[in-house]
């Protein structure tokens, strides 16, 4: 049996989101478990776009394995209208054999967003993810206001997760408020996953 990891799933156009999923798998990281980064493909109006197995660059393409075995998970996408990104919800929208299961019941999440502009969205997007993780039954973590950057930032960052305010142009670097805001979540979930585990065994 593989060690205990957290999966980092994210859909990134531009990198953003990428970066946080990095920031995030690092907090995961100090909080002793191991990361394992994940991304999901693209997908076209007129088909499912045919992908390489491997992409070119980044993160690994997430197999339903790689959700069924994880020991918490993080998931990011930036906002489209308010909402997770297509190619993310098309993946999510594909596990009803993990729910059938309850494969996922009990098992501590989190989210995380990027968007072009300060308002555009980040919380009902952080919401719309949250709303597929709880029918699978997983425990929300999110970010309390004892954090102070929560309540020092002037970027992102919200108590339902870490967000970005990526810029119009969407070249804003994360700031300092915004990757401690990820990598507390990152320790927030590995703390968890190794207290639900110990109850477990």
């Amino acid at each position: 049996m593989s060690a205990p990891y957290i999966l980092v799933l994210y859909y990134s156009r531009h990198g953003a989101t990428a970066e946080m999923a990095r920031q995030i798998a690092r907090g995961v990281e100090l909080g002793g478990l191991e990361a394992r980064l994940r991304t999901v493909p693209a997908i076209s109006t007129e088909c499912e776009a045919v992908a390489p197995a491997i992409p070119a660059e980044g993160a690994r393409y997430v197999s339903l394995d790689d959700l069924k075995n994880c020991a918490g998970l993080a998931l990011g996408s930036p906002t489209r209208f308010g909402n997770m990104a297509a190619p993310l919800k098309y993946f999510l929208d594909g596990t009803s054999s993990l729910w059938l299961t309850g494969g996922l019941v009990g098992r501590p999440a989190g989210v995380f967003t990027s968007t072009a502009s300060l308002h555009g969205g980040q919380e009902t997007t952080l919401l719309s993810m949250m709303l597929p993780l709880l029918h699978h039954g997983m425990l929300i973590t999110g970010l309390p206001y004892s954090e102070s950057a929560l309540l020092e930032t002037r970027g992102g960052g919200t108590p339902y997760g870490p967000s970005h305010h990526a810029g119009a142009d969407g070249k804003r670097a994360l700031d300092e408020h915004e990757i401690a805001l990820c990598r507390v979540l990152g320790q927030r979930l590995a703390h968890t996953a190794l207290k639900l585990e110990s109850t477990r065994g």
